[in-house]
């Protein structure tokens, strides 16, 4: 039998039925419906009257996914617009940034080699120009000393010939020639008593003395602060002696902050350190060598001194002696409400300043034996003092309205 007679074939499987979705293991349902109250799928048995989610906030599971497949597509274009603004940005935007990073460098770079090579045009020029006053002085000074060796050695001979004469007068004449020629002697020696008299005695004179002022510079002590403070890790720990402490004066725990008070303490007990009349305080330590800066806030403060003193600085009456600037022992800045000044031994030299600091910085040098006072905001030095210090140096303070603080 042919193929063409033979009669229709099996009819083809049908389809399988889809496989049933989770069912509700409490009614065997399937779970189209979400309980939001529960957080879980469950059955439209379990939504209706007498089921364990009625009257919880429901919803069907279909619209609850639909809902949540929208927000995904939302986030999915964001991510995609996020994604395509950075990827302009970092091929239209950084380039750009890194061109203008690389020019901005290259000016910064031309800018310090410009101010630091104006800086060292300015330094070397200073140099020349100090130590040009410096060997100018130098060669003043030896031409005084070696016209002074001159005159001295005329005024030596004429001293020696005059003495020579009275000598040979003395020696070579007996009484009755001496008695003879009284009265030409006399003329004689009186002519060679008053020509050896208007040979004074020597002097002290500046001239034959290095005048040390032509190596100052104002521009020179600037650069020189800038380049001490910059140098330094860091201001001194300095603290207050509390043994030190004026009856008038509050000294606080950490040893930093004094305040005044018009009223005189009964509490302080009374010593040989302790300043029993002036506000004042010493430092706890001394500096005897080397470089160094302390800061004191003055800002709550219109009258004041700071500055340092040497320890045999008196402690105890009224007078000039323990009163800071007064005395050979103590050199301090001081502001009494819009007046400023440096003052030393009785001497008060009077400082212009344009306003008043709020910090008040003290730079000692005690190898080229220079006090220097300066504002730490601007770094501009308001005084130097150069001494030739006689000890070890304690930096010193007085208040006599509202505080003052050592910064640290």
């Amino acid at each position: 039998m042919s193929s063409e007679s033979a009669g229709p074939g099996p009819a083809p499987a049908p389809a399988p039925a889809p496989e049933p979705g989770p069912l509700c293991p409490e009614h065997g349902q399937a779970l189209k419906w979400f309980c939001f109250s529960e957080g879980r799928p469950v059955c439209a048995a379990c939504t209706e009257l007498g089921g364990r989610c009625q009257g919880h906030r429901i919803r069907p599971a279909e619209e609850s996914a639909e809902e949540l497949r929208n927000k995904i597509v939302d986030q999915c274009e964001r991510l995609q617009l996020q994604s395509a603004g950075i990827t302009k940005y970092v091929a239209e935007v950084l380039p750009g940034k890194s061109q203008r990073a690389v020019s901005m460098a290259s000016a910064a770079r031309e800018l310090v080699i410009q101010r630091l090579g104006l800086v060292r045009s300015l330094c070397e020029t200073e140099e020349q120009r100090l130590l040009e006053q410096v060997h100018g002085e130098e060669e003043r000074a030896h031409q005084s000393i070696l016209t002074q060796r001159v005159h001295w050695a005329e005024a030596l001979q004429k001293l020696d010939t005059i003495r020579t004469s009275l000598v040979d007068m003395l020696t070579q004449m007996d009484d009755l020639q001496l008695i003879v020629s009284q009265a030409r002697k006399e003329q004689e020696i009186f002519e060679r008593t008053e020509e050896a008299e208007g040979i004074l005695d020597p002097q002290e004179s500046k001239k034959l003395s290095f005048d040390e002022k032509c190596a100052w510079s104002p521009l020179l002590t600037q650069l020189w602060a800038t380049a001490a403070l910059g140098s330094l890790s860091g201001t001194e720990d300095v603290r207050i002696d509390e043994r030190t402490v004026s009856p008038f004066l509050q000294l606080s725990d950490e040893g930093r902050t004094l305040t005044f008070n018009a009223k005189k303490s009964k509490a302080c007990a009374d010593g040989p350190e302790r300043f029993d009349h002036w506000p004042n305080a010493l430092a706890a330590t001394s500096f005897q060598a080397g470089l160094h800066a302390w800061v004191v806030n003055v800002q709550n403060s219109c009258a004041y001194k700071v500055g340092v003193a040497l320890g045999q600085l008196p402690r105890k009456g009224s007078g000039s002696d323990s009163r800071l600037g007064h005395n050979a022992f103590s050199w301090v800045f001081s502001r009494y409400d819009q007046e400023f000044c440096f003052s030393h031994d009785g001497q008060h030299e009077p400082l212009g300043l344009l306003r008043c600091p709020a910090q008040l910085g003290m730079l000692l040098d005690l190898q080229a034996q220079e006090l220097l006072f300066y504002d730490p905001a601007s770094g501009t030095v308001l005084h130097t003092h150069r001494a030739s210090f006689p000890g070890p140096l304690f930096p010193v303070f007085a208040v006599a309205d509202q505080t003052i603080s050592i910064v640290h």
